[in-house]
């Protein structure tokens, strides 16, 4: 039988863990493991501290557009109390980029609406906007205003 015994230092054990907490992320940020996501992660900046029309200009450049100096439309709107089956689409979108509208039900929102200066098509009057609750994004949107337009998320379309 054989006894091992050690003196270790707390200080030495939080250096080694640590180390080791680095070298898993480094790891983990380099290496393709088999069945993991190659999803892109979404370099958007915090949707919390929106307070001016630089930092909402700078929140829709985070998803890469380029907007007009100045909303088109500023518009208060109050989120519902129910939703019905108009707004089924609009709250999934939203729920697919994060953003829960249900938690805002009964709210004033403003919705702020920027022309995008560099669709990837070229396209004209497309629009982005945001809904913002107490200097925060609440939901947002891409759209076509012209006839037979489209609607997406913020991010860029591939």
């Amino acid at each position: 039988m054989f006894i091992f015994t050690a003196k270790l230092h707390r200080g030495r054990i939080a250096a080694v863990l640590a180390a080791v907490v680095v070298v898993c992320g480094v790891l983990a940020a380099t290496v393709d493991l088999p069945g993991a996501s190659s999803a892109a992660v979404s370099t958007a900046a915090s949707p919390k501290g929106i307070r001016s029309n630089e930092d909402r200009i700078s929140y829709l450049s985070s998803y890469g557009w380029s907007v007009s100096a100045e909303p088109i439309s500023v518009e208060e709107l109050v989120i519902p109390e129910e939703f019905d089956d108009t707004y089924t689409q609009y709250l999934e979108l939203q729920s697919s980029q994060g953003f829960d509208l249900e938690k805002y039900a009964g709210k004033r929102v403003k919705r702020y609406t920027y022309a995008i200066t560099n669709y990837p098509t070229g396209e004209e009057g497309v629009q982005a906007g945001l809904l913002i609750y107490k200097n925060t994004v609440i939901g947002g949107d891409v759209l076509s205003s012209q006839l037979g337009g489209f609607i997406h998320g913020l991010e860029l379309p591939t």
